[in-house]
């Protein structure tokens, strides 16, 4: 049974997407296996590594980010790599985009370790399935939205070298869910001191994440946080990802601690 927050998600997100689009995320979230899938990672991240949220909630949040990032860049006449190559248009990108936010932390469900590799061979027949009820047999589509939605699963750590706009964007889409309810039910499991704790602590000083037009470049990300441990979280994980993404040319980056001065790092 999905969760409250999960069907608030999938709301918000319906709300903004169309077409190709809100047909996609329909099946995905009324597919069985995909939600299994995504439950067991949880399970496993939370309870068996004491790690933070990596499941349902968090790939709609993933997803969110990104379509708010996409339409932020259509309106700033921003093409996605489909486009530049005449391989595809933004829907198609955006297609890519969120079925890979659903499925890019289904590898958590075996472990930690090369979590992106092993998303990318479970995702992979799940991605078949999707793109055939959405696409039909357009194989020539279905063959292209297949690979990028695969590119941005297997680069969203940014530990793989990415070269399109629309796995740039995941990739940072991924490290903008950061705040404080992420890491809500690690913190509540008393399990002792355990390397990486400095995670969930600082995941628990982000207040709130924007993400709004920006005045000298299209986005414009503002990380609030209560306390300064959570520039952890934007100096080790998400400027990490920005720095490594195609997307980092247009974005401004700021954080600011309770009442202080912001501070820019983009």
């Amino acid at each position: 049974m999905k969760s409250p927050k999960e069907t608030a998600l999938d709301r918000k997100i319906l709300k903004e997407i169309n077409g190709k689009c809100r047909r996609t995320v329909e099946y995905m979230i009324n597919d069985p296996e995909i939600k299994h899938l995504q439950d067991y990672a949880n399970t496993v991240s939370i309870k068996r590594l004491h790690y933070n949220d990596h499941g349902p909630v968090h790939m709609r949040m993933v997803a969110l980010n990104a379509v708010h990032m996409a339409v932020l860049l259509r309106e700033k006449g921003i093409a996605f790599s489909l486009e530049n190559e005449g391989c595809g248009s933004f829907d198609d990108s955006l297609t890519a985009i969120l079925i890979a936010a659903f499925l890019h932390d289904i590898g958590m469900s075996i472990g930690r370790h090369d979590h992106e590799k092993n998303s990318v061979v479970l995702a992979a027949p799940i991605i078949d399935r999707i793109l055939r009820h959405i696409y039909g047999n357009n194989i020539e589509r279905i063959i292209i939205l297949r690979s990028l939605a695969l590119e941005c699963i297997s680069g969203h750590m940014g530990t793989q070298k990415i070269h399109s706009l629309e796995a740039g964007l995941l990739l940072i889409a991924d490290g903008l869910d950061m705040e404080k309810g992420r890491a809500r039910i690690p913190m509540m499991i008393d399990s002792g001191a355990q390397v990486g704790d400095i995670h969930k602590y600082s995941a628990a000083a982000i207040e709130m994440v924007t993400i709004e037009e920006g005045r000298q470049k299209p986005l414009k990300i503002i990380v609030e946080m209560s306390e300064s441990i959570g520039l952890f979280q934007i100096e080790e994980v998400l400027f990490a990802k920005i720095n490594s993404s195609p997307m980092k040319q247009y974005i401004e980056l700021y954080a600011t601690i309770a009442d202080q001065k912001p501070k820019r790092y983009l």
